[in-house]
């Protein structure tokens, strides 16, 4: 059986499960008091989220194509928010979005050719930019800021395509993963150990969160059939350093969010940061 039945399969087997927790999650955030304080915020992030569930599961029943659709499209929106943060001019700009829609499709057509010949490449395509302008002021700043967003956004969503039902299994994961992650840190980080933040850049970010999304990951990947001790730690592993690397770079950038045109969260970038990292690391590990 070719790997686009197989991710086909996946999908429609997740289907009644992500239908289930949507419908879940409407009536809980329609009962809310509103002395809840997050409530309205919670029923946006709903919204979004039936809004964008049936379109990463759709474009698994495309086949090749839809998910190549799927990969470029997310990488064209999120490397123009990367670029505004990262302050890079229109020539790096163009270096990202044309590698978001090369990548995804050498992904899909010819996966051979995604080895070592290729970082080589997009190493070179960093620097052109930099390097034909003369840039002496900023120049390896530029470069160095292109090649990170190129392995951050490009390279991590060829995981889409390749990675097959896997990215399935990934994708759902790490979306339930973020609600677990928000369930303990509202339930445990109050007070005690698990209060302490994983790091200085995103305070609220706590080990009651990983403990959260750990707990959260592991449940959804068993339910799908898809759990192994790798696959978990990289999707744990990118619930947890996904924001943490965002919030690197927006806190060196002076921006609370990435955008501002995704209802509950902002850009594209803060929706799908943790699912970046961990299709790099599912690549890596599975």
């Amino acid at each position: 059986m070719s790997a686009v039945l197989i991710a086909e399969e996946a999908a429609a087997r997740a289907v009644p499960l992500v239908a289930g927790v949507l419908g879940a999650g409407g009536v809980a955030v329609a009962v809310l008091p509103a002395k809840v304080r997050m409530r309205a915020e919670l029923r946006r992030r709903w919204r979004t989220w039936a809004l964008v569930a049936p379109v990463f599961l759709g474009a698994y029943f495309l086949g090749g194509g839809g998910t190549y659709a799927l990969a470029a499209g997310l990488g064209v929106v999120a490397v123009g928010e990367y670029a505004r943060m990262a302050g890079l001019r229109r020539a790096d700009l163009a270096v990202l979005a044309a590698a978001s829609a090369a990548l995804p499709a050498l992904a899909w057509l010819a996966p051979r050719v995604l080895d070592l010949r290729a970082a080589a490449l997009l190493l070179v395509a960093a620097a052109l930019p930099s390097v034909l302008g003369g840039d002496d002021r900023s120049g390896f700043t530029r470069t160095a800021r292109t090649a990170f967003g190129l392995l951050w956004i490009p390279v991590a969503l060829t995981g889409l395509v390749t990675l097959g039902d896997t990215a399935v299994a990934v994708g759902l994961a790490v979306a339930l993963g973020d609600v677990g992650a928000w369930c303990g840190g509202t339930a445990l980080g109050r007070r005690g150990p698990l209060s302490r933040p994983l790091s200085p850049l995103s305070p609220n970010k706590t080990w009651a969160g990983v403990l959260g999304a750990a707990l959260a990951t592991a449940a959804l990947l068993l339910v799908l059939g898809a759990f192994s001790l790798p696959l978990w730690a990289a999707v744990v592993g990118g619930c947890v350093l996904g924001d943490l690397v965002e919030s690197m770079v927006k806190r060196e950038s002076g921006v609370k969010d990435a955008g501002s045109w995704l209802p509950g969260f902002g850009g594209l970038l803060d929706r799908i940061d943790s699912l970046l990292v961990a299709l790099l690391l599912a690549m890596v590990m599975t």
